[in-house]
């Protein structure tokens, strides 16, 4: 067998009907015990998004810390995970995804009111926290091994899947696209695979500017990532909006695909691809590489929040999930479907350049340069983030060992520089294997620590905001 199709059948059996029903049933759980806290405080969570709140213990502002979360899920996920989900599910699979995001906020905001409850603060004054230590603290020392599992798979998660070969590999595949499509300037061969300068010299770019950041540890990383974060997610939705105002005939057709697929999705692909449980299996999964909601990802940089309220950081966590899949997956998914480029036997990022190609007014070479731009950016911020996560879960493990730290780091630089000789498949496989082995311990916690969310949910009074006095 070769390496996509192992990779293929451990991540189908990780990603079996067993895990999805539970990553659903958390969220509904979750969802039902805060009494719809994605719809009830909502407002709120938006509100406190921008601004951070005053005093508190912290490394990093409030915002700085959901934008190092975002950074982490802004990513290949919106861009070419989404794409591939419906290229493999049919138009169904987004509308599975946006059931999973919606309950993913509720998860997302247990989340972050566990990392600050239950985050640890060393002897230096520095908060560390995630699903490790609300499984150590909030279940008990008994549970240790299961926070160890969490941590483990959390490592390698960043180190050899969604941290680094399929972000690096979607940016070469980006770049190689724009500076050298008919593959004419080939820098090497190994067996059937041939590789282009564009794809060489980009991941050695990467790699290296990986290099750069990640020596400073998370003030690089928040640095980085609270200013291109921004910036490139307004960027890629006024593009994406864009495109859909030149097509907006195409909106409620595309809208139609998107739920007659989700239940009966041989009604639209033809029988070509997808089934039900596909279009849910791809969904939920991409949803969750693309949100994380679940995974136990986002609270790690959550715990480095400069803030006391755990209630109102579980609200700004939140935020993330919508941002992520509600808004910017959507318009992605909207795209490709519109564009019809999910059915013409692409893969990758290869179906979304498509879909910018075809239905944006402009020339493919403009239309191409501004994806992978967004590309760039989005994936590069991931790489980061992940990083930070990944060192957290070592630092767990090792008891923060920094030679155990800075080896990860050689590690993760050095995994960023091959990712872009792997192929699409096995890439997503490996990624979507080690984010299912981090989500079942996380899942676990959140079932079992739900009733705390629950009770200090039903007490949360919103802070009243201090009137200035006037001068």
């Amino acid at each position: 067998m070769t390496l996509d199709n192992i990779t293929k059948a451990v991540s189908d059996f990780i990603w079996g009907i067993p895990l999805i029903v539970l990553i659903l049933a958390a969220g509904i759980y979750l969802t039902v015990r805060t009494r719809f806290v994605q719809i009830r405080h909502f407002k709120n969570s938006m509100k406190f998004m921008v601004k951070n709140e005053e005093g508190g213990t912290g490394e990093v502002s409030s915002f700085s810390a959901l934008c190092i979360a975002l950074s982490a899920t802004i990513g290949t996920g919106n861009i070419v995970g989404v794409a591939t989900a419906i290229a493999a599910g049919g138009p169904g699979a987004l509308f599975w995804m946006l059931v999973a995001a919606f309950l993913g906020m509720a998860t997302k905001y247990a989340e972050g009111f566990l990392a600050i409850t239950y985050r640890h603060i060393d002897a230096d004054g520095k908060p560390s926290g995630g699903p490790f230590y609300y499984i150590e603290k909030g279940m008990g020392k008994k549970w240790v091994w299961l926070a160890k599992f969490f941590a483990a798979f959390g490592a390698l998660a960043g180190l050899m899947g969604i941290g680094t070969f399929t972000q690096v590999n979607s940016i070469s595949s980006a770049v190689k696209n724009l500076f050298d499509p008919n593959s004419e300037s080939i820098a090497f061969t190994i067996g059937e695979n041939s590789y282009s300068w564009a794809v060489v010299i980009g991941g050695a770019i990467i790699a290296i500017a990986t290099a750069l950041v990640v020596i400073g540890g998370i003030k690089g990383i928040s640095s980085v990532s609270t200013i291109i974060v921004p910036f490139m997610a307004m960027l890629y939705a006024v593009t994406v909006i864009t495109l859909l105002c030149f097509n907006v005939t195409a909106i409620p057709a595309a809208i139609w695909q998107i739920f007659e697929g989700a239940f009966n999705p041989a009604a639209v692909t033809g029988g070509v691809v997808g089934s039900l449980f596909i279009a849910m299996q791809k969904g939920v999964a991409r949803g969750i590489f693309s949100n994380e909601a679940g995974l136990g990802s986002a609270p790690i940089a959550t715990a480095s929040a400069q803030t006391k309220d755990a209630c109102r950081q579980g609200l700004v966590t939140m935020t993330g999930t919508f941002i992520d899949t509600i808004v910017i997956c959507t318009l992605t998914g909207l795209s490709v479907i519109i564009a019809g480029s999910w059915n013409k036997g692409l893969e990758g990022v290869d179906i979304t350049i498509d879909a910018f190609s075809t239905a944006l007014p402009f020339p493919t070479v403009v239309s191409t340069a501004i994806l992978t731009v967004c590309l760039v950016f989005f994936a590069f911020t991931t790489i980061l983030g992940w990083d930070f996560y990944g060192e957290k879960c070592l630092d767990y493990l090792s008891h923060g060992n920094k030679a155990v730290r800075l080896v990860y780091r050689f590690l993760y630089i050095a995994a960023v520089a091959v990712g872009p000789y792997l192929t699409v498949a096995a890439v997503w496989n490996i990624a979507d294997i080690f984010n299912g082995l981090m989500a079942v311990p996380n899942i676990i916690a959140l079932f079992a620590l739900g009733g705390v969310v629950a009770k200090a949910t039903k007490a949360y009074v919103v802070p009243k905001e201090k009137k200035k006095a006037k001068k």
